[in-house]
């Protein structure tokens, strides 16, 4: 570096809260990967599509100055780091449902107080619990979760992943499914805009 997730039980999966992120700032976007990309079903397709799209993330971030990671206007009033910081404060989530889940407990999904159609609300709580955090805090968060939550889906089986509801808590999805959207979907969802701010404000410039 040059410095959603489930949308409700029977919905796609990662669509509903990217959509609800996007609507809480008014836009809209078109996610490529819900017609040119197959979402992954089983462990091996899981870690490719993990690698391929932070790979692209990675590459995105390395042609952005240091000194403009805390510029604002990447999503709404977002910054680069602040994006950064929501896609390590989702994967954390996923990671804490399925922790919370081994333990025979019921997670509360998608975050305490939050029903899925309440998503912006939620990511806009996201913004504020982050948005005074230190660019190099964000940074080494968003590399160590990544190593975190890829950990935990090599000790799963593809059973473990992708059969539906062999998980109490995941009902009728799949675990993988939550992992898909907190991971190789969110990045394309963050490369795409990050890359389209750029590509903006060049213009502008």
């Amino acid at each position: 570096m040059a410095g959603g997730l489930g949308g409700g039980q029977g919905c796609a999966l990662g669509w509903g809260v990217l959509r609800g992120l996007d609507e809480g700032f008014g836009t809209r976007m078109v996610l490529p990967w819900r017609e040119a990309v197959p979402r992954p079903t089983s462990k091996r397709d899981l870690l490719a599509a993990i690698e391929l799209e932070r790979g692209k993330l990675d590459a995105v971030l390395e042609s952005v100055a240091p000194e403009r990671m805390s510029e604002p206007g990447v999503v709404g009033e977002w910054s680069v780091k602040d994006a950064l910081a929501h896609l390590v404060e989702w994967e954390q989530m996923a990671l804490g449902w399925y922790r919370t889940g081994l333990r025979g407990e019921t997670p509360e999904v998608p975050a305490p107080g939050y029903k899925w159609n309440q998503t912006p609300q939620l990511n806009r709580a996201i913004f504020e619990k982050h948005r005074d955090r230190p660019l190099e805090d964000v940074v080494a968060a968003f590399r160590a979760s990544r190593e975190e939550i890829l950990g935990v889906i090599e000790s799963l089986s593809d059973e473990d992943l992708f059969t539906s509801g062999r998980f109490a808590w995941t009902r009728k999805n799949s675990l993988g499914a939550y992992f898909v959207s907190a991971t190789s979907s969110h990045y394309l969802w963050a490369r795409t805009r990050i890359a389209r701010w750029r590509r903006r404000t060049a213009q502008a410039g």
